[in-house]
């Protein structure tokens, strides 16, 4: 069965076009564009019209890429912003004239339910000679950090617990950093750290994260992050799936990104131009979590979310 999965959220929108037979996604395409959805809605609670025309542009060569390889199934799950937007029935409305069905702007827990799936499902079956050495114990923690909000699952085979809180990149960059200086003054990442760990309260109190084993990290903060730790020359996907960053690493390359330019931020080897501004906070988010829950390390994953739309579809 070939499938079509469309994640769009805060920041960017996705396609996956892959082929489920039993426990196998073969991949076909895999995209993303930066569209940046969220810009502005946490302090104007709309949807500007040119993120929409830009996450509509996008979304039409996607449709175009679907036609291509004859997917006959397609899902679009939309996340944070379009939850937050008292204006989302445009979006919903441009995506039913684009995909010919209705976005599912989804909650919460079931957004982690998702990314739990597609990032756990290759996990389960890892063995200590595949990329993972000692494979990794669950349960796991799995974090998404989104432009919007986080999710945070707890499970095994299945999830087990899950929350999303409204820390995301873009919008802790929108809320603290918009004119902070650049690199961002002290106080203003004081006011950011403030952030997380008050949602980091709220996360302990809901979630057994203490109980995990192992913390899976999801989404593009994190896997520039692993990207830059890895020192790779570029962007290389096959590289940081399933590599395993310590948490002295994340640490430091928190340090780093903190401390540089924006400029200086642009000109790294695994930087994607939409996220320079943003990678900071996501960075930022991903230390305290380590830090707060004291894991030794995170286990990077290239899949998340938008394969879990992908086997959704599959029944």
């Amino acid at each position: 069965m070939r499938v079509a999965a469309i994640d769009c959220g805060t920041n960017s929108v996705r396609l996956l076009i892959a082929d489920v037979e039993r426990d196998e996604l073969g991949e076909i395409e895999r995209r993303m564009e930066i569209v940046r959805l969220g810009q502005g809605v946490d302090r104007t609670g709309r949807l500007a019209p040119e993120a929409l025309e830009r996450t509509f542009a996008a979304m039409r060569g996607y449709q175009e890429l679907i036609d291509r390889h004859g997917a006959t199934a397609t899902r679009v799950v939309a996340t944070s912003a379009t939850r937050d937007a008292v204006n989302r029935q445009e979006f919903v409305d441009g995506v039913r004239k684009i995909f010919g069905v209705e976005p599912e702007v989804v909650t919460g827990a079931e957004e982690a339910e998702l990314s739990f799936t597609g990032a756990t499902r290759g996990l389960v079956h890892l063995s200590p000679e595949t990329e993972v050495p000692q494979g990794p114990l669950p349960p796991y923690l799995v974090v998404d950090i989104g432009g919007g909000s986080t999710e945070f699952v707890v499970g095994s085979e299945h999830a087990q617990a899950a929350l999303s809180v409204d820390i995301g990149c873009v919008r802790l960059t929108e809320r603290h950093l918009r004119d902070a200086g650049d690199p961002p003054s002290a106080p203003a990442l004081e006011a950011v750290v403030a952030d997380i760990e008050a949602a980091l309260d709220g996360v302990e109190a809901e979630v057994p994260v203490r109980q995990a084993h192992t913390l899976v990290g999801l989404a593009g903060s994190v896997t520039t992050v692993a990207g830059i730790a890895l020192d790779l020359p570029a962007y290389d996907s096959a590289r940081i799936h399933h590599s395993r960053i310590s948490a002295e690493q994340v640490h430091d390359v928190t340090r780093r990104l903190l401390a540089m330019t924006h400029s200086e931020r642009a000109a790294l080897p695994v930087m994607h131009p939409g996220r320079v501004d943003v990678i900071g906070t996501g960075a930022l988010i991903l230390d305290r979590i380590v830090r707060r829950f004291a894991f030794s390390q995170v286990v990077v994953s290239e899949h998340d979310i938008l394969d879990g739309i992908a086997w959704s579809l599959a029944g």
